[in-house]
Order: structure tokens, then sequence, then C-alpha cells
């Protein structure tokens, strides 16, 4: 079936996001299936990452990918991923931010520009005025884009996500379009 965003391609510093596809499976096996990418993402994101969770990922049955997720293709292939999920009924103005990125490429402000490029887009394209993001204590990057993107940090959920080394507290991110006041 064909969605609003099968078209999608939109082009950034050294990166392209666009819709993802079946071929996808090997590079995304081999970003997924890695625990350091893992350790700060839920747990829809197993690890180890097999074959078949790529494949139900492409499928559509882990993330709804009628919507706007779009793989971050990096020098011909995908390598990490950017989505959200809308609200519904009072919140539809708003939606929950998520992305990935392989190890391969930290450290290189890749993930700051995709983000970057894909939040006006995303926004302009379902009249969205609040975006949400929600990160995990041990992961202060994935803060740090938020941040330097315009989120800002509105709380904290204290012992909010049970990971195998313990609980974790999850640090809530909020960007408004248009401020109130």
């Amino acid at each position: 079936m064909a969605t609003p965003w099968d078209t999608v391609r939109l082009d950034g510093d050294g990166f392209v996001l666009r819709r993802w596809r079946g071929d996808d499976i090997d590079a995304l096996l081999r970003h997924a299936d890695d625990a350091a990418v893992v350790r700060g993402l839920s747990d829809r994101f197993p690890h180890p990452y097999t074959r078949a969770d790529g494949e139900a990922f492409l499928a559509g049955r882990v993330v709804d990918l009628s919507g706007p997720v779009l793989a971050i293709e990096i020098d011909g292939a995908a390598c990490g991923g950017i989505g959200i999920r809308q609200g519904a009924g009072e919140r539809a103005h708003g939606a929950e931010l998520g992305y990935w990125l392989g190890r391969a490429y930290w450290n290189r402000g890749v993930m700051r520009r995709v983000v970057a490029r894909y939040l006006p887009w995303v926004m302009d394209a379902l009249a969205l005025s609040r975006l949400q993001a929600n990160v995990l204590d041990i992961n202060p990057a994935s803060a740090r884009v938020l941040q330097h993107n315009g989120f800002v940090e509105e709380g904290r959920l204290r012992g909010a996500v049970r990971k195998p080394d313990g609980l974790h507290d999850l640090r809530v991110f909020g960007l408004l379009r248009d401020p109130p006041g």
C-alpha cells in the first residue's frame, strides 16, 4: 500500500534520509546487532539483533513504517534510523522522536545533522507543534544531540527503565515550534 512518505528523500551533509527498503536487511543487521547501540534504546530494539528481527522491522511489524520513519544512509548503505510516533486526539499536535545510529558513525556529528534536517521537515509535513524525546541517563551523547537542536530538558523519570544492568532514569526533552507566552 502506498503512503505519502514513499518518495521521501532528504539530502543532508554527508547523509541521505529515505524510506527503509527490503534490501537494507544486511546493512541493518551489521549496524543493529551491536550491544553498544542497543544499550541506550528501548526493548523494541533487541540484542542480539537477528535476521528475524530485521525482517520483522522491515515488514513494519515492530514500528509503523507507513509513517515518517526513515533510514539514515551513508555511503550508499543504511546505518541508522529516525522517526516519530504521532500522538492522537488532543495530543495529535505532538509526537515522540526516536533515532539510532551505527557505532561506526558515532562522534562525527552525524546524528546532530540528521536531527537538524529531519525536524523542520517532519514538523511541517504533519503540522506538529511539539516534539518530545526520551533519553536514558546512560546516553549523554543523545541528550547533547537534542539540546543542540533546540530541545529543552523538561524532567526526569527516576528509575523508569529496567535494563540488564539495573534501573535507569529517563530524561524527558521537549521542543515547541511556537512556545506559549
